[in-house]
This record gives structure tokens, sequence and C-alpha cells, in this order.
């Protein structure tokens, strides 16, 4: 008597609740394209996302404002972003995070495209925002996505790769709207960026494979906000998202104001050469890839400290008048940057025992607002005290960090107040198929 073919059956067990997908492994193609995918919605997200910052001494000048004003068209996109990713979250949870992130693209660079010639400053900063709210359905849902998709033992490095592809992207972004700027305007220059995203995010259409690891989840909104309410009584997440709030805060400060500093005297640098101390990017994408490699060895806890650490080294080091020092100074902060935003976010995914779509969009929704806020503090500082007074303010904000990452019991055990028998049926768990977590 004839049998059902097996591939059938196989099929029904890629993702049910009792035989999770156990996700990508390195040599397999699978793995490779969703890598790959995922660098890509990093570059095109971050490349629009940060493109006005190299340039926002020109946007001041021409339209008449002041820096912290002028700072609104990178704290707008970021506020957006913060503000979106709890509801792209809950839409994600219905149609799937490879679905969700195309959307999400599409929109912000039919936005993108159309922002940069908006007449007033006003027009601007809402056209920035509503970009930043298209993109919010990026960030956390790609790291949902590896954590669905690739296997545990991997996971730490991909989400070290994917910061990598965001800090290729943001530094593409900004040096190319600089450099264009110069030549047609900060308007061409910022349409431009939007441009090279329209490609990498066709690229991300192309490469992204079948989602395996997805469960679809049509619970209400009261369900999600128990799943919310849940990883915020995690002392752990909220030490997590304390780190990435307070390690962006310091960053954007940094890059948001330097420019003023490096254009006025003494220095008197053009916008294009002042837009290549970006170049210090390169620093973060080599340290996000290490970083992930050394939480294997260390530990998740003693990486993100150190990290923070030498980030607020790093900012003080632009103290000194000496460019070469100032530039040394910046690759340090930014590789540390990028190294401790790496493990912080990953950590968010393996952590979450349930709702980890929710868990990674709380850890951005903290990480954006904080971009936002302190980046335009930090543009305060700039009026009333110079760059002292911005580098010691990133030094302060940058230190908090580790001292919260070490004075943490909860990081040093499993997340408590939940379980996995309390877990969704469909929700993926951590480490599927092994039980085991990676040393904090």
């Amino acid at each position: 008597m004839p049998t059902a073919p097996a591939p059938a059956a196989s099929r029904a067990l890629v993702a049910s609740p009792t035989t999770p997908w156990a996700g990508h492994r390195r040599s397999s193609q699978g793995y490779r394209r969703t890598v790959a995918a995922l660098v890509c919605a990093g570059l095109a997200t971050f490349a629009q996302l940060y493109s006005p910052q190299g340039i926002l001494p020109m946007i001041s000048s021409d339209l008449r404002i002041a820096a912290p004003t002028a700072s609104l068209t990178v704290s707008a996109s970021t506020l957006g972003l913060a503000l979106a990713v709890l509801p792209w979250s809950v839409v994600a949870d219905r149609i799937g995070r490879v679905r969700a992130i195309r959307i999400a693209l599409i929109a912000a660079t039919t936005i993108g495209l159309l922002t940069p010639f908006a007449p007033t400053i006003e027009l601007l900063v809402a056209g920035r925002f509503l970009e930043g709210a298209a993109l919010g359905g990026v960030p956390a849902l790609a790291i949902t996505l590896l954590h669905e998709e690739i296997h545990s033992a991997h996971t730490a490095v991909v989400a070290g790769m994917f910061v990598g592809g965001v800090s290729i992207g943001g530094l593409a972004g900004r040096v190319l709207a600089a450099g264009v700027a110069e030549l047609a305007g900060w308007r061409v220059g910022l349409a431009t960026v939007s441009g090279l995203c329209v490609l990498t995010t066709v690229a991300f259409v192309a490469l992204a494979p079948r989602a395996r690891g997805f469960v679809p989840d049509g619970a209400g909104l009261r369900h999600v906000g128990s799943l919310v309410r849940t990883n915020l009584r995690d002392r752990g997440l909220l030490v997590l998202y304390a780190n990435g709030a307070l390690v962006i805060g310091g960053f954007v400060t940094i890059y948001n104001y330097l420019g003023f500093r490096l254009e006025a005297p003494p220095y008197l640098l053009s916008p294009a050469v002042t837009s290549l101390v970006f170049l210090a990017y390169l620093g973060g994408t080599v340290s996000s890839r290490l970083a992930g490699s050394l939480t294997v060895r260390w530990g998740r806890r003693r990486v993100l400290a150190v990290a923070g650490a030498t980030m607020s080294a790093g900012s003080l080091l632009t103290l000194t008048p000496q460019v070469p020092l100032i530039l040394l100074g910046l690759v340090v902060l930014t590789a540390s940057f990028f190294g401790a935003h790496a493990v912080a976010s990953g950590w968010v995914g393996h952590r979450a025992v349930v709702g980890r779509a929710q868990a990674t969009s709380l850890y951005n929704a903290f990480y954006y607002a904080a971009s936002s806020l302190l980046g335009w503090l930090g543009g305060v500082t700039w009026v009333h005290a110079g760059w002292p007074g911005v580098a010691v303010f990133v030094a302060a904000v940058t230190l908090t960090a580790p001292l919260l990452t070490l004075g943490s019991r909860s990081l040093r055990t499993p997340a408590t107040g939940t379980s996995r028998r309390a877990a969704r049926p469909g929700v993926l768990t951590p480490s599927p198929g092994t039980g085991r977590r990676s040393p904090a």
C-alpha cells in the first residue's frame, strides 16, 4: 500500500513546537545566503539612517539654523525608529521577519529619495522621522531572524557580522553624502545615498532564503503587551538595554559634533575631508566580528565591560588638539562601540526566554531613543562648553555602561521570572536543539 512521501513529513517537522528548526550550519548555502542578506539589510538601513551626520555643518549653514537644530535631522530618524520597532515586531509575528524587513526597506528607500528636497527644516525633519519609522522594521527583526534561522552555535558570530554590515553602511552613507554634497549640494548628497540603498534593498530581496524557523503568531495586542512586560521584568535584559542606550548615545554625540569642531578654526577642514574621519568605522567592522568570537572564549559579560571602558577612554583621547591623536581616539571609540553593540544586541536575543521579537525590539527602542536624546543633549553641551564638554559628557555616559554590567548579578544567571513551559506554542526558544547557553 502506498505511503505518504517522506519530504512532506520532513517539512512538517521544520519548525513545529515539538521539533524546532535547529538553524543553518556554517557550511550550508542557507547560512551563506542568510548572512549575505543580513549584511545587505544592515547596509541599506544605516547608510540612510545616519547619512546627514557628515554634512550637519552644511545643513546648519544653508538653512541658517543652530547645530542642535541641524542634528534633529539625525535625531528625528532615530526617534522614528525607536517608536516603530515594537509595532514592527507585531507585524513580523504575523507575516514573517523576511517579509517585514523587505517591506520596511522598500518604504524607507522610497521616502529617502523624496525627503532631501523638502523646502523647510520642519518638513525635512518630518520626512526623516517617517524614514526612520520605516527603518524600524529592520534592526530588531534582523537579530530575531538570525536567531531563528542560524544554528545557536553561530549566532554570536553572525550578530557580529550583521553589525559589521551596519558599520560599513554607516561609513558609506556618511562619506558618500559628504563627497557628493561638496560637488552638488547636501540635498543631492542625501538622495544619492538613498539611491545606493535601493541597490542593497534589491540585493536583500534576491538573497534572503525562505524562512524555516519562523512560526506565525496571530496573538493579539494583549498577549504582545504581556511579552513586553515579561521582558521588562528581567533585570538582566534591562542592563543590556541600558548598555545599548548609553554606548549609542555617546557614539552619536561624538560623530554629530566632531565635524563642527574640525571645520572651525584652527583646523578649517572641508566637509569632504572631514567626512574621512568616518573611515574609523572600518575599525568597527573588524571589532564587531572579533567581539563575537571573543565571547566564546571570555564570555559576553567580560567583553561587554571592556568595550564600554575603552570607549570612554577613546572619547577622552579626542581632547588632544593634534588631529592624528583625535583620529586615534575616534578609532578606539568606534571599534569599542561596535564591539559593545554586537555583544549586547546578540545577548538580548539569546537571553530572551519568551517574546524574543519583543525583547530585541525593546533593545532597539531604548537604543535609538537614547541616540535621539543624548545626541541632542550633546549639541547643547557643544554650544555651552565646546569640545571639552562634549568629550567629558561622552566619557561619563559610556563609562556608566561597564559599571552597570559588572555590577549586575542578573547577567551572571539565566533569565528568571519565566520558563520554557510558559512559552507560547510556536515561539522558538534560545539554543533550539541544544538546551545550552553561551557563557555569560
